[in-house]
């Protein structure tokens, strides 16, 4: 396969880069690690003829970062070479739980708290993260479950199509920072006020079929299964190949767990005329 896309790979400080990096070249991408954004043109011209997949991390180690980046990133657009962002975030807590576990500084903390590097960083980066195509949190992830998420989204090199991750979660946990649409479950009756099925969650059939048959849940699932179809045009348009659909309720244990596997279900019943494939992961489950 010609190196027909690129992948620019950034993000906070802290929230995985290097797990992803490593995790792509187990994939058999060829990864060039903290490499001066002003270079990353030329990086893409010169392995634009070669068989492999190329993916390029900068960071804020690289001195003027917010400056070179987009200006690379607007070289890049203007160029025969197209590429996809992916920038890696994670919750302020989560952060600083990293930096403080390894007793190492952030890089732009300075002599003052790691939460004002935290800060820093985050507002030099926030153009960046708007215009990414994929956002990653990896708060809740470990590294094998974030090494599991990037072979989901990126094992077969940029392909043209549309992958579309049904996460479920509970909003007294918050919602999901790398969610591009969000959906709100908690109108339909809750199992957790029946005793047999609240130790169950959404994956078994008894909490599955009583979420999935409560009134108005059939139409609703389909309703919003069609919406998601008629908006896929305008991602390929845009050229956006991996959207989250965030799906809550109270706990993130039973009704949004049941209506991001339907959803995922019928995404993918219809996914043969619109090139795009799904799968429901839960963020939340068994986390009370």
């Amino acid at each position: 396969m010609s190196t027909k896309e690129l992948l620019v790979l950034t993000g906070m400080s802290g929230a995985g880069r290097s797990t992803v990096a490593h995790a792509l070249e187990d994939l058999g991408w060829y990864v060039v690690d903290n490499l001066p954004p002003a270079l990353v043109p030329q990086l893409a011209e010169q392995a634009h003829d070669t068989h492999a997949s190329l993916a390029v991390v900068v960071d804020v180690r690289g001195g003027k970062f917010f400056d070179e980046l987009s200006s690379a990133l607007d070289t890049l657009k203007k160029s025969s070479v197209p590429y996809r962002l992916l920038f890696l975030d994670a919750t302020d807590q989560a952060l600083v739980q990293r930096f403080e576990s390894t007793r190492r500084p952030h890089p732009l903390q300075g002599k003052d708290r790691i939460v004002d590097g935290i800060a820093r960083e985050r507002a030099k980066l926030e153009e960046i993260r708007a215009g990414a195509d994929v956002v990653i949190d990896t708060s809740n992830l470990n590294v094998h479950q974030l090494e599991k998420r990037t072979s989901e989204i990126f094992a077969a090199g940029m392909l043209p199509s549309i992958r579309i991750n049904v996460l479920s979660f509970g909003y007294k946990y918050g919602i999901p920072v790398d969610a591009d649409l969000v959906l709100d479950c908690r109108f339909i009756p809750n199992p957790h006020w029946i005793p047999e099925l609240r130790p169950l969650n959404g994956l078994d059939a008894p909490v599955s079929e009583k979420v999935l048959s409560s009134e108005g849940v059939a139409e609703f699932v389909s309703s919003y299964v069609s919406v998601v179809r008629q908006m896929i045009p305008g991602y390929f348009r845009e050229g956006k190949k991996y959207v989250t659909i965030a799906i809550g309720c109270t706990g993130g244990k039973h009704r949004s767990v049941a209506i991001a596997e339907e959803i995922a279900k019928q995404l993918i019943t219809v996914s043969s005329d619109l090139e795009i494939s799904a799968h429901a992961t839960h963020r939340d489950v068994g986390r009370e």
